[in-house]
């Protein structure tokens, strides 16, 4: 039995994939190896990888610096406990952290992926509450279409009915829910959208910890990209009616809608900002909660005067020497003075790249009998929404053969490519999506 085989073989009698049933005949590929853009799988095939590995590997792969980052603070640590303890990756990345985010955050709350930071942040925010003496504060205020994670807070706050956690409904924590803004993307936000939102906070404010979203861009959840405007609205309102604001960065955080993060084209300041994925370049799982010093100095004087939150791998020196030099990576080059840096030059270049290669998916839309409903572009992400939902097990074993990885959910084809992508490549990842559909 040949090497592809025998990993298959293991892997459906051993392990659950995501979102996966033990020995589902859904497909899986065997990858031995990675470099820049390309996966090598154990049977010698390479696929260009259009969803840097959910959204993180920004860098692509086998990156020289990042792996000499890594095995610099090898010699020195791969781990030590964050209780009592520090060390200089973690704090190196928590001033760079409160330096290139909004102003106001200024306090960092380091865990290990992206569920747990916003477990993190709801903690953050009902602990506030209570030490305000607003005990009554718990529950918290979400849009539908919403992805914030799996673990159980984080589920209460994701899409009740389209989500993918409606199995644990009677078992999580009952939040109130919205419909998602309606309005597109870079346009002002329009009445219906402010009225839904006025009216939960009118009749909830008082129960209300926090509204917790992700900013201009629905990851999982649906894909979906709406008015920053919205986000402008939602901060005055959430000021009037005394509810804390948390923005879940985790999925739009560094440099992938076209704003280092996604708040920035509202140009607002949450008062709790998560971030996640891209963070460590997708080297290792970190996050990070990030708060202001209003909320940070009423928690650590109230009752019990600590935050009550604590993970054993909180602040990995790996992973935190893995962060710092990812963000050095994406940030230390610039053009002339005045002008774009080169991450925003390259999302930018990215943007255009999609949108040309993609026009004869778009040209399908109105096409009779298309498989395609919608075709959207916005930074370094492009969605193609189709009519019906895909199917798995054909759709994923076609994009293989054509030699790309692309990962569909439900009814979306979508692509997240690492920014070092060129034009050939998108071209490639784009027309086999073009011909899978037709």
């Amino acid at each position: 039995m040949d090497l592809y085989q025998h990993l298959l073989q293991l892997d459906q009698q051993y392990i659950w994939h995501p979102y996966s049933a033990l020995g589902s005949e859904l497909p899986v590929f065997p990858v031995v190896s990675a470099e820049g853009v390309r996966l090598k799988l154990a049977d010698g095939r390479e696929l260009i990888d259009g969803m840097s590995s959910w959204w993180s590997a920004i860098h692509g792969y086998n990156h020289p610096q990042m792996n000499r980052a890594l095995e610099n603070q090898l010699k020195n640590m791969s781990h030590v406990m964050f209780g009592g303890l520090t060390h200089p990756p973690a704090v190196e990345l928590a001033k760079t952290l409160v330096d290139i985010t909004p102003d106001s955050l200024n306090s960092v709350f380091f865990s290990d992926s992206g569920s747990v930071s916003v477990e993190v942040a709801m903690k953050m925010a009902i602990q506030y509450w209570h030490d305000k003496q607003q005990p009554d504060k718990q529950r918290f205020l979400t849009i539908r279409s919403g992805y914030h994670g799996d673990t159980f807070g984080a589920m209460s706050v994701c899409d009740p009915v389209t989500g993918m956690h409606s199995l644990f409904k009677q078992s999580l924590a009952q939040q109130v829910f919205i419909d998602s803004p309606t309005t597109p993307f870079n346009e002002a936000c329009n009445s219906t959208d402010l009225t839904n939102l006025r009216s939960a906070l009118e009749q909830h404010h008082s129960q209300l910890a926090a509204f917790i979203l992700e900013p201009v861009v629905q990851g999982a959840g649906g894909m979906r990209f709406y008015s920053a405007d919205y986000l402008n609205k939602a901060r005055a309102l959430c000021d009037e009616f005394n509810v804390l604001l948390i923005f879940d960065e985790i999925a739009t955080g560094f440099g992938r809608t076209g704003k280092l993060f996604a708040c920035e084209h509202a140009q607002i300041q949450p008062d709790i900002m998560c971030v996640g994925k891209a963070l460590t370049g997708g080297y290792l799982s970190l996050a990070a909660t990030l708060t202001n010093k209003e909320i940070a100095n009423t928690i650590s004087n109230g009752n019990p005067g600590v935050f009550m939150h604590g993970p054993t791998f909180m602040a990995n020196p790996l992973a935190c020497a893995a962060a710092n030099c990812s963000i050095k990576l994406l940030l230390e080059s610039s053009l002339e003075s005045g002008r774009e840096s080169n991450w925003q030059t390259k999302i930018s270049q990215i943007e255009m790249w999609l949108r040309e290669s993609l026009e004869k998916c778009t040209q399908l839309i109105d096409v009779q009998n298309s498989r395609v409903a919608d075709v959207r572009i916005l930074g370094a992400i492009a969605v193609i929404e189709c009519k019906a939902p895909v199917d798995m097990k054909k759709i994923q074993t076609a994009f293989v053969d054509k030699g790309v990885w692309i990962r569909p959910f439900g009814k979306l084809i979508y692509l997240m490519p690492p920014y070092i992508i060129n034009r050939q490549d998108i071209d490639v990842l784009c027309n086999a999506i073009y011909e899978v559909l037709e």
